[in-house]
């Protein structure tokens, strides 16, 4: 019976497909699963009551709409919570091999979880498969996973004196210290501060992959103790993590760092220097067809061409804020005496904006000159740390195809939509066609980190929901994920293995005209500020090409690929006519390589199929006699035989339909 005469005797509970049940008071979310299915009470991981993800064993208390989580929820949230409990059980296996250990951060990542621990014991590969198999041992044993609230005095002294755990007190004393009541989850013996919700119980945890072992420090602060980070990756049945590992094989064999080096697309080397890649002839190609594309389409547009130095002096980026709020990413300042004795700071150039609204701000604007569209392909530097440099997605120096677009207030929500209309463009004919977009907004309740007022924040963020709505692109919110200086539309594009990559970005800015000062004459022959949108649609030459060839497995497509098509003679009596095809094709503006080693045609193939070379023209003896090819697709083989000009033309209209 209700306790008090005020509660219920049943809530409502709305399910997703607009079902409407009635349960008793208190029920779990395990017996709302239980009572639509077993299959689905097997299955269930969490629940979420009014939108809020909460553990199966908590009671609805209230009417609620409701929604059972498993680990194949669209939202990710499934996997999410399962990694976060695999994180747990991980560190529970940890304390039980190692006592001792200590434990700092496990969060779940988009690909598994990992946990930083301190231990004077030094983890071996060895150590990950013993760990493994005692993390099935503790599934196995199906223990539950509890949560109790404390208060965070009573949180303090648990961590204190029962659990010996530095860490989470200092969490207690720092994060949480206006957090008047916390959540600790206990699975045996074995208990950690955290938020939740979890599995509710080990026995859902069926395989379990370690991959490896790196250094990490507490908090991320460098000068902190140094701790290590055992990633990992967990699943509630075998076949799940053999698929697992088999999209990880792929994954290795479409490496962009082993197929730029196989393709000769581009080199690292120690002696330039850490993450800074140099593109080689083939991988210049692919760059350049890119730039010439997406040039062609600004041209059309109405953008207009700038350049910009490599460095500029450090006050325009303390002017801009870019020196403050990003000077931990930076390369130390460039310090220069002239021959006066005076002294100036320069920076290698972090971001390209503050040049192109000094180049706005060179004369005088008229409300007719705008919008005013500046585009620039810029490089740009920034000091990544060593361990998250990886080939081309993150580089200490690449190139941004950045564009300031200077406008009216009355002209804003329309350039927006082109903007997202001409990034939307650029990912359709790249073959990108599965596309998340993120509204990336201020967070309100950290306001010291963004430039600009609130009510500017709460127009530009108008601005952007206005676009967004009227382009008709569906969205996500991200509260935080705003620049300092404005929102964002984020696009976050899915790879053909099913990975998200942030790439294009369109963001709104009221902030930078302020800061420079600038201004156009209106109709009233009066002093306004313009707005600004930064827009990048691959966002960085070099990461954007390093998805590119992850996510095509280096197979480009013709009008992109560094060599369009191989000709290869049968036997040395075709040369001469094979060097003239291909001079007739280079001649047409297609890019045609040859091949007159004395080689078996059956080895010729097999190496442009590995050079991934879209078309083979196949020359013998028949083909001399007659002016033709036999034709062969990469990947499909042979296509029959065709006159020279046939080849020509179909190339010609394959390249120019981007297809």
């Amino acid at each position: 019976m209700p306790a008090h005469s005020n509660t219920p005797a049943e809530v409502a509970i709305t399910l997703p497909d607009g079902n409407l049940r009635s349960y008793p008071y208190g029920t779990t979310g395990a017996d709302i699963a239980g009572s639509i299915g077993r299959k689905l009470r097997n299955d269930a991981l969490a629940i979420i009551v009014n939108g809020e993800p909460r553990d199966l064993s908590l009671p609805v208390e209230e009417n609620a709409s409701v929604e059972i989580v498993t680990f194949d929820h669209p939202e990710q949230l499934g996997r999410e919570i399962f990694w976060h409990s695999a994180s747990h059980i991980m560190a529970h296996a940890v304390e039980e091999l190692f006592p001792g250990s200590r434990f700092g951060a496990g969060p779940a990542t988009e690909q598994g979880f990992y946990y930083d621990i301190a231990s004077d014991h030094r983890f071996t590969e060895e150590d990950l498969r013993a760990i493994e198999k005692k993390m099935l041992e503790i599934a196995g044993k199906a223990i539950p996973i509890i949560r109790e609230e404390m208060s965070r005095e009573e949180a303090i002294a648990y961590f204190t004196s029962t659990r010996n755990d530095p860490f989470k007190v200092e969490i207690l004393e720092d994060t949480l210290k206006d957090t008047p009541v916390v959540s600790v989850y206990h699975e045996d013996g074995f208990s950690d501060l955290c938020s939740g919700p979890h599995i509710p119980d080990t026995s859902k945890l069926k395989a379990v992959a370690l991959s490896n072992i790196s250094a990490s420090c507490w908090r991320g602060d460098s000068s902190r103790q140094t701790m290590q980070r055992i990633y990992g990756i967990a699943f509630p049945t075998e076949k799940l993590l053999k698929q697992h590992q088999a999209h990880l094989e792929e994954a290795r064999k479409r490496d962009h760092r082993k197929l730029g080096t196989e393709l000769e697309l581009f080199m690292l080397s120690p002696e330039v220097g850490s993450g800074l890649p140099m593109w080689l002839p083939k991988g210049a190609i692919v760059r350049n067809q890119l730039e010439t594309f997406l040039k062609e389409e600004q041209r059309k547009r109405g953008y207009l061409p700038v350049y910009t130095p490599h460095i500029g002096n450090i006050e325009l980026y303390k002017r801009s804020g870019h020196y403050p709020y990003y000077s931990d990413s930076q390369f130390p300042p460039l310090t220069y005496t002239d021959d006066l004795g005076r002294e100036e700071q320069y920076l290698l150039k972090p971001m390209n904006c503050p040049h192109h609204h000094l180049i706005y701000s060179s004369r005088l604007r008229s409300y007719r000159d705008l919008p005013i569209r500046l585009t620039e392909f810029g490089t740009v530097y920034r000091h990544e740390q060593s361990g998250e440099l990886n080939g081309l997605v993150r580089a200490r120096g690449f190139t941004q195809d950045d564009s300031h677009i200077y406008c009216r207030p009355d002209q804003l929500v329309d350039e927006i939509c082109n903007a997202i209309d001409l990034t939307k463009f650029v990912f359709s004919t790249l073959g990108f066609d599965d596309i998340q977009v993120r509204l990336s907004l201020h967070d309100p309740e950290n306001l010291e980190k963004y430039g600009g007022t609130g009510e500017v924040w709460e127009q530009a963020e108008k601005d952007v929901r206005e676009a967004a709505d009227r382009m008709a692109i569906s969205y996500v919110v991200g509260i935080g994920e705003a620049s300092f200086y404005g929102p964002k539309i984020d696009f976050i594009v899915r790879d053909a293995l099913g990975r998200k990559w942030q790439l294009g970005t369109v963001q709104v800015d009221y902030v930078m005209p302020e800061r420079f000062d600038l201004s156009y004459t209106g109709s009233d022959g009066q002093r306004h500020r313009p707005v600004i949108i930064h827009r990048a649609p691959f966002g960085s030459m070099e990461r954007f090409i390093g998805v590119l060839i992850e996510h095509t497995a280096g197979n480009f497509p013709l009008w992109l690929a560094p060599i369009q098509i191989a000709v290869l003679p049968i036997s040395e009596e075709a040369h001469e006519y094979a060097v003239s095809v291909q001079q007739q094709l280079h001649t047409a503006g297609i890019r045609a390589d040859i091949d007159l080693r004395n080689e078996k045609i059956g080895k010729k193939i097999r190496e442009s199929e590995l050079r991934k070379i879209p078309y083979m023209a196949i020359i013998g003896q028949k083909e001399m006699a007659s002016q033709s090819v036999a034709l062969r697709r990469h990947r499909q083989g042979d296509l029959g035989t065709v006159s020279l000009q046939e080849l020509q033309d179909r190339l010609l209209k394959e390249i120019e339909e981007k297809s």
